[in-house]
């Protein structure tokens, strides 16, 4: 769906070896099960069936799919919409012309930090070309934080990797976001001293104390000043993982801020801390990786929406799909896995599945919420940025990029729309909830309002120098994800994300259930990256292939899997931790503020 054009936004628009695999087992992978064994269930007697039903075509479904049809299974993906699920791009209805290929819009844009290891594994294993998919990933040189009131400042993507100590920490968080004229230096000290008793905690004391403390709360916010609220409690924490700092466990936000941390520090990494598809995501990674999928076997259902799963003697037996004009089709095999999203697979727990498997019902608690993504096609040019932007005073949380200097396959004018459009800056909107310069919540607005909000609290940052970086006359057409719809109830989001509340840890499943032939994968799942990404999902889907390769006796070789790098040098303070949280003392760093 193309959105409409508007009096202030103009429109001119019209119209070889696919075998080739990796090694099983990588040298810098971790081959384990699911290390997070917490309600898993026992594994059901071995099966010789080898037919599995993949229920979601998604990050967790492909991954699943590819290594199943690797270890010699019979693989069924059905998916109800699109395959590639959020990170998906799509071609925007009538906007080429000529041979020009239709304007590319998204959910939203996506990146791939350093600290990913299971998504680089899967696209070494997709050729592209005469290499693969993974030489798709290009580097960005740059982050910058976009201000409202002062001066922005850009910032190179990688610093130099050093020891870590709570003085370096300070350092290397200055360095990245150089708030220190901003915020006072007793609240530097004090912020930095929170990060580095997260870094210095043990497992024990972040799964059974900061999981039940908001990241607001464990960086004192509520009695620090506006900058320190708004930069490093609420920026922070919405526009790098779109979570809501009030709500979002330390747990969760502390894994992160360590995992960034130590990636721009260049420690444990897989590749640069910051890159980006060389091209529009479907033509640089999930087409070719269908592909490849196919020519190794894997047979793909769309427009099968899951709606059902029948059990008997304590088995799913079959799942009923129905279609999009009418119908509906039963799915049989030997394995399900279920690899839809948090939101729609809890649809699928019928009382009688909840009754066999209480850890499937805790799944009700699950929070999901809106970061969903906006296209403005450009008509010149319009330097920003050669990285992300984060855009640190917007009421929206808005981070963007600006697509076409990472493309350099295309010719943006040429191959895309009517050819008076040069680039495509993409936004993700994070907060859907807070009030706009128009006084209205984004949920609130149409998709009209939306675009022009949007672009109002990008210009406001951009041009608060007196420059015009960015100007209404810019824009050439906009795209809204098309999984936002309105109807008399209001804006509905068929696509929302997965957020990590205080607490929701004991409320996520892990890949077994209580049925022996039913497993799931998804980044609901508890995986080691913790965070709804792409990267978690593959995770997921990893396990629950091991998982499987266990309960039927299978020699294939386990999916190789990473953890998080933890540096050497916390661990001695993680052990003193460990001694002091069994006898009920707080953290050796830790001091009143």
């Amino acid at each position: 769906m193309t959105n409409p054009p508007t009096p202030w936004l103009r429109r001119r628009l019209s119209r070889r070896d696919m075998l080739r695999m990796s090694a099983m087992a990588g040298a810098t992978a971790t081959m384990t099960a699911n290390p997070l064994k917490a309600n898993a269930a026992l594994p059901g007697p071995a099966s010789a069936g080898r037919r599995v039903a993949v229920l979601g075509g998604g990050m967790s479904g492909l991954a699943a799919a590819h290594e199943l049809i690797e270890r010699g299974f019979e693989v069924d993906v059905y998916e109800g919409k699109e395959l590639g699920g959020k990170a998906r791009s799509m071609p925007v209805p009538g906007t080429g012309s000529g041979d020009r290929e239709p304007l590319p819009g998204e959910h939203g844009f996506r990146f791939f930090p350093g600290f990913y290891h299971h998504l680089p594994d899967t696209m070494r294993r997709i050729p592209f070309g005469d290499h693969t998919v993974y030489e798709n990933l290009t580097d960005t040189a740059a982050t910058r934080q976009s201000y409202q009131d002062g001066p922005d400042l850009t910032v190179p993507t990688r610093m130099d990797p050093q020891l870590l100590s709570a003085d370096t920490i300070t350092q290397t968080l200055r360095a990245a976001l150089d708030l220190g004229t901003r915020i006072p230096p007793d609240e530097w000290a004090y912020f930095s001293n929170r990060i580095w008793v997260y870094l210095t905690s043990c497992d024990a004391r972040r799964y059974g104390q900061w999981e039940y403390v908001s990241w607001w709360e464990y960086v004192d916010a509520e009695n620090r000043s506006d900058d320190y609220q708004q930069l490093l409690a609420r920026g922070l924490t919405r526009q790098l993982v779109a979570a809501k700092e009030t709500r979002a466990s330390a747990r969760t936000i502390g894994t992160m801020a360590q995992a960034f941390l130590l990636n721009i520090m260049g420690r444990g990494n897989d590749g640069e801390p910051d890159r980006l598809l060389n091209g529009p995501t479907n033509e640089a990674w999930i087409d070719p990786w269908v592909g490849l999928l196919r020519q190794l076997g894997v047979r793909f259902h769309l427009d099968h929406h899951v709606t059902e799963l029948r059990l008997r003697d304590g088995r799913i037996t079959s799942a009923t799909a129905r279609h999009a004009k009418g119908g509906r089709s039963r799915i049989h095999a030997d394995w399900f896995f279920c690899a839809l999203p948090a939101e729609k697979a809890r649809l699928l727990w019928s009382d009688e599945l909840r009754s066999m498997d209480s850890t499937l019902s805790r799944m009700d608690g699950l929070f999901v919420d809106w970061m969903t993504g906006i296209q403005f096609y450009l008509n010149r040019p319009v330097s920003i940025c050669p990285g992300h932007v984060a855009y640190m005073h917007a009421p929206w949380a808005l981070t963007s990029i600006n697509q076409a200097q990472f493309w350099p396959r295309h010719d943006f004018p040429n191959d895309f729309g009517d050819g008076t459009v040069v680039d495509c800056l993409s936004v993700d909107i994070s907060d859907w909830d807070t009030p706009g310069f128009n006084g209205k919540k984004a949920k609130d607005c149409t998709a009209e309002e939306i675009a022009r909000e949007v672009l109002a609290q990008l210009m406001a940052s951009l041009n608060d120098s007196g420059d015009e970086v960015l100007r209404e006359s810019d824009v050439e057409a906009w795209f809204l994800d098309p999984a936002i719809t309105w109807d008399d109830d209001g804006s509905h989001n068929d696509e929302p994300l997965l957020i990590n509340t205080t607490g929701s840890w004991d409320l996520r499943p892990t890949v077994r259930t209580a049925l022996p032939n039913l497993f799931l994968a998804g980044d609901y799942v508890r995986t080691d990256v913790d965070l709804a990404t792409m990267e978690g999902a593959n995770e997921s889907a990893r396990y629950a292939v091991n998982a499987l390769l266990e309960t039927t006796g299978s020699s294939a070789p386990p999916a190789p899997t990473w953890r998080l790098y933890q540096p050497e040098e916390l661990e001695p303070f993680k052990r003193i931790d460990e001694q002091r949280y069994a006898a009920g003392q707080p953290n050796m760093f830790e001091y009143d503020a």
